[in-house]
Parts: C-alpha cells; structure tokens; sequence
C-alpha cells in the first residue's frame, strides 16, 4: 500500500509542479491530442486526495521516511511535494529543502533513478536553470523511454531556451505517450505562442475536461480565463475566473483574475481591494506589481513605492534560494525607472537562453535605455513565432515611433490594442492617447 502512496505521491506532485510551470505544444495544423480521452492522474491519486491533499501528503512522506530512512522513492516524492508546495504556496525557501532530499534519493539509488531525476528536473525548471532541467530530463528519458512526465521536462526545458521546434516535438511525443491535463496544457500553450488562440482555448478546454480534482479543473479554468482576458474578452474571462473561484476557493490565481476584470471595467477600488487580498494570501512577485501599478496609475505613489519594494524583496529572497529572476526583472525594472538595472539583467539573461520572452524583454530594456536600433531587432524576434502578444506588439510599436517610423508604429499599436485594449495596468492608456496623437481614430 505504502509503495502506491509513493508513486502516486511522485505522479501527483510532479503533475502540479509541470503543470504550474506553465508550458506547451502541438505543432499548428496537426492532428491534435488523440480523440480517445484520457485520465489525467492515476486512480492511486484518489488515495491522495483522501490523505487531506498535499500537505497531508507531506506529513505523511516524513512519516515514512523516519519509519523507513532508506527509501529512496519516499525521498524523491518528498523532493517533488515541497517543490509543489513552493510553487503553489510562492515559498522558494522551500527549493533548499528539495534540493536535499533528492539528492538524498540519488544517493540513496543512483542508478535508473527516474523519480529522482524528475524531482531534480522539475526543481531545475522552478529556479528557472533551464539546462540543468534539460539534463535531468533526458537522464529520466534514458531511465524510462516509456515516461511522459520525462517529456514534459525536457520540452518545458527546451521551449523556455527558445529551441522551439525540438520543443514541440518533446511535447508532441508526451501527448502521443500520454494524453491528459499536463500535456493538453502544453498544447494549449503551444498554439497560443504560434498566435493559434482559438486552437490554444480548444486544447486548454480538454485539459479542463480532463481535470481529476476541483483544484486541477479550477487551474484550468485560470488559463482559460487567461487565455480570454488576454484575446480582449472580457466578459468571459470574468464567467472562467468564476468557475475557477467555484470549483476551488482556495486557488488565488482565479481571484487575481476577478481583480483584473475590475480594473478593465474601470472599477479601480473594486480591483485594489481584491488584489490586496491575493498579495496577502499568495505574494506572487506578478500580483504584487499589479497592486503597485493600480495605486501608481490611481495617484496612490507612496503605497506604489512600498509595493515596489515588496516586489525588490521577493526577488532577492527568489535569488537567495538559487531562482534566477532576470527576466522578470528586467521587465519590470524597464516598467519602474531602473532601466540600467533591466539592460544588465536583460543581457544576463539573454546571454542563458533565446526565448521569444527574454527577446522582449530585451528590446523594452533597450528602448529604455535609448538604444532603440538594436531594441527593434529584438522587438522582431519577440514576434518571430506570430504570437498575438499585445505586450509584444506595444513594445515594438514604441520602439518604432522612437525610430521615426509612424506608419508602422501606428500598425503595430493598432494590433496591440485590436487583440486586448486592457494588456497593461502602466501601459494600455498610454498605447490609445499615442494612436489618437498618430490620427488613429
């Protein structure tokens, strides 16, 4: 019985930290997951969900490990929890603590130890060391041919180091292997950066179908919440950021969303309340730059400097505990008057990996420092996959009216605001009054 906890323990807790992680698939005009549905966790993972989810399914791994301190599968499922706590609780003091008891578990059994070699990849993923996933992923692989979580490593790895065609073929090999929520998700993301939304909200929709709990279904409903927030669809999601509320109150994520269909709805006090909430329940660096930037763009500046530097604070404790938070970073010290700060953690990251991401992050680092000619042509590789990023799009048309090109400046604005007039706390008033000063009624 104790070795089915276990293994439903590693399937569990490795699903959660792939999935949260975020990633892809599917190459357009394929074929698409098999039409033979799936069950996306093992029946062991009932057994979880009666142990009281995965806190419970902690307590009861350091259970086993003090009854029985040479089981190295206990070890590596233990490494896997915590890196899932950390990702859902946004704790990175809890990266340490996986990071010794897998290598415990390696210790313990080096030789085709895959869930080990899981737990370190997904560990690699969370702090953001891409070629340490990569490596690990590809361990697994060759431990078990047969494993899909070892896919969605090594896709995730190599999507996020901008090799984007070895990507899909990685995760197009884990929906062949096993079609479920992890690997729809990875098609849903997919699509979405090769600019194929509806196909995104298709394959994101089997993964909400697909979902084996409340708070697997209530994740799904985020990312489509998300995915119809950001294609300008308001309303709807508003009606997926409900469910998701529904399914599991406790997922915060889905109450951020609810915080950000306020503010698009010009609600400002409605969205600082809410957003004031999720920080307090769930400090991710991304809804605390959000709280920042409603009391900056509502006049509120002292309380936007004191978020500000929560913001400062989580990334030096995410550095402290081995994450590399450069491109968030740059981003948003390029968005809040630190561009010499953003241009360096910009290079530095861009010097690690090539994603469609970090060239953004790049050109707006660039453009705010003045050098808008090289700022363009990472602008273009932002936009190289086709993906209708209105983010993208502003960056590349400020670039450009900065260079003196207003007809495309105008285009390029023009599409921002076409896909979601609500991109940006900070920047979406900024794109409509540069369109009516270009005549762009």
């Amino acid at each position: 019985m104790m070795r089915k906890v276990v293994s439903a323990a590693i399937t569990v807790a490795l699903a959660a930290t792939l999935v949260v992680g975020g990633a892809i698939v599917l190459r357009p005009g394929g074929e698409g997951p098999a039409a033979r549905g799936s069950t996306p966790l093992p029946e062991a993972a009932a057994l979880l969900a009666h142990q009281g989810g995965l806190e419970a399914q902690i307590a009861a791994l350091q259970e086993r490990l003090r009854e029985v301190p040479g089981d190295w599968r206990g070890f590596a499922a233990l490494g896997i929890a915590y890196v899932a706590q950390a990702r859902t609780t946004g704790d990175p003091s809890l990266y340490p603590k996986a990071e010794g008891v897998l290598a415990t578990s390696i210790r313990l059994h080096a030789e085709d130890n895959e869930d080990g070699l899981l737990g370190l990849g997904a560990l690699a993923l969370a702090r953001h060391d891409f070629d340490g996933a990569l490596r690990f992923g590809r361990r697994a692989s060759e431990a078990d041919p047969f494993g899909a979580d070892a896919y969605g490593v090594i896709g995730d790895a190599l999507l996020e180091l901008g090799r984007y065609g070895e990507a899909f073929d990685a995760f197009q090999t884990m929906v062949d292997t096993r079609p479920d929520l992890a690997s729809y998700a990875r098609a849903s993301y997919a699509r979405e950066l090769q600019g194929d939304v509806r196909g995104a909200v298709r394959a994101m929709t089997l993964a909400f179908d697909a979902a084996a709990t409340p708070g697997d279904a209530a994740w799904a409903a985020y990312q489509l919440g998300e995915l119809a927030f950001g294609s300008g669809d308001v309303s709807g999601a508003a009606s997926w950021y409900r469910r998701g509320l529904e399914l599991d109150p406790a997922f915060v994520p889905n109450l951020a969303g609810t915080a950000k269909v306020a503010w698009s709805r010009g609600d400002d006090r409605l969205a600082i309340e809410r957003y004031r909430e999720v920080t307090a329940r769930y400090p991710s660096p991304e809804f605390v730059v959000a709280l920042a930037d409603l009391y900056r763009v509502t006049g509120r500046d002292d309380l936007a400097d004191e978020q500000e530097a929560v913001v400062r604070a989580l990334h030096e404790l995410a550095d402290g505990n081995g994450v590399n938070a450069d491109l968030e970073l740059a981003v948003f010290d390029a968005d809040h008057g630190e561009e010499r700060g953003a241009l360096v953690a910009a290079r530095a990251e861009w010097s690690r990996r090539r994603s469609v991401h970090v060239a953004d992050a790049l050109a707006w680092a660039l453009y705010a420092n003045g050098r808008y000619g090289p700022a363009a042509t990472f602008a273009d590789r932002a936009l190289r996959l086709g993906t209708e990023n209105a983010t993208f799009l502003f960056h590349a048309g400020m670039i450009r009216l900065a260079l003196g090109d207003q007809e495309e400046a105008r285009a390029l604005l023009r599409r921002a605001v076409a896909v979601n007039p609500n991109f940006s706390i900070l920047h979406a008033d900024t794109a409509e009054r540069v369109l009516a000063r270009l005549g762009d009624a």
